[in-house]
């Protein structure tokens, strides 16, 4: 076993269980006599270049433990692009600290720089270990059941979709039509996610668009019209990179198109086509940051990752991240596993056909088996009125 210290790194977007990750790699690894320090870089791969490192087993419990209900990156997030002759530097400030234990901590890019890392530091002759931990909201790594971070988002997607129908079905002919624009720029997982509100049949959202089957304007134009002739309100669950092209793509520092606008698109075209009015709710960041809705499953999973990776990485598994594993039967629990980083880097896993309904406006009963276990305890429950008339 390796002598030396240790450091991880959060990048990408945050979640609402991240820092139970950061809590499970620096509980791990105080108790692991072949690490000496457990350092932090501050805001990802561009604070270790910068050497800017803080030490983490300095910290109180008391902050250790506030920190598993606190969202967003304890360390300070990055999106950045490691260049090829940044790799060389990288490994300078690793060996000036001594530091043999390197965990980064996020989504498909971070799991490519982890590997890099590695590669790296082969090719220099230092002698590393690097492990990746998963996260992301959008459930888009592959070789894993599920990743910490999601759970969480969807029980708000879910709660929010359930809630606002609520109240648009209480405006009714008023305002009749509501969208709800989700993350999920390829991958449909969290829009999905709207699905397990539902109590009754025909509780909202009563269409949802995932990037795997991207809209037909004549397909939502007539669904739309049937939902409100029906029920007096229409509530759509609607991915972000549903609508095939606004006309509004961004495209961020990895070269990844940033879709947008698509709520916008769908309300004009509603509104143009069937001349009902309609509201729109952009929750963004919302969605992985707020505390409310943090999944007991999701964070004790994410703090489990966390553990396993110093765990892997004082065994000597390099280059792998850390998978959750689901066992199967009646009862739901997840183990942990590895998966190369190199397979894991830049691939994204999709929703599966056999989670979208035929007429790609729903999910299918075997997404909700899937994806209900993850967001933790039951919602609470909602009142309807009987509504018995005077005579």
């Amino acid at each position: 076993m390796i002598q030396g210290n240790l450091v991880i790194g959060q990048s990408g977007g945050p979640t609402q269980v991240i820092n139970n990750s950061l809590v499970g790699v620096i509980h791990e690894a105080i108790q692991q006599k072949t690490i000496g320090g457990v350092y932090g870089m501050l805001n990802g791969i561009a604070g270790l270049l910068a050497g800017k490192l803080i030490d983490l087993a300095r910290e109180s419990d008391e902050t250790l433990a506030r920190l598993r209900r606190t969202p967003g990156a304890a360390l300070g997030s990055v999106r950045y692009k490691v260049k090829p002759d940044d790799y060389e530097k990288i490994i300078a400030v690793l060996r000036a600290h001594n530091i043999r234990y390197f965990i980064y901590n996020g989504g498909n890019d971070s799991m490519d720089t982890a590997h890099q890392v590695h590669l790296a530091a082969q090719a220099l002759g230092y002698e590393l270990v690097a492990v990746g931990v998963p996260k992301t909201v959008d459930n888009d790594l592959v070789h894993t059941d599920h990743c910490p971070g999601y759970g969480s988002a969807a029980r708000f997607v879910a709660l929010a979709l359930r809630d606002s129908g609520r109240d648009t079905e209480a405006m009714g002919r008023s305002s009749p039509v509501k969208i709800v624009e989700i993350m999920g720029r390829n991958a449909g997982w969290l829009t999905a996610a709207a699905a397990l509100g539902r109590d009754e049949p025909g509780d909202a959202p009563h269409l949802i668009y995932m990037p795997e089957r991207p809209i037909d304007d004549e397909q939502v134009i007539a669904a739309v019209d049937r939902m409100v002739s029906a029920r007096n309100h229409c509530v759509i669950a609607l991915s972000e990179g549903a609508v095939p092209d606004t006309g509004l793509e961004e495209v961020d520092a990895f070269g990844h198109k940033m879709k947008g606008g698509a709520a916008d698109y769908l309300a004009a075209l509603i509104g143009h086509r069937l001349g009902l009015k309609v509201r729109l709710d952009k929750p963004n960041y919302l969605q992985r940051s707020f505390s409310a809705t943090i999944s007991t499953v999701d964070a004790e999973e994410a703090y489990r990752v966390g553990r396993a990776a110093v765990q892997a990485a004082v065994h000597g598994q390099s280059d792998v991240m850390i998978t959750l594993v689901r066992r199967p039967g009646a009862d739901y629990f997840c183990e942990t596993g590895t998966a190369p980083l190199a397979e894991v880097a830049n691939a994204e896993k999709l929703l599966p056909a056999e989670y979208i309904a035929p007429t790609g406006d729903d999910v299918m009963p075997a997404f909700i088996d899937y994806a209900r276990p993850l967001i933790g305890e039951p919602l609470p429950p909602l009142g309807r009125l009987a509504k018995y008339p005077v005579s």
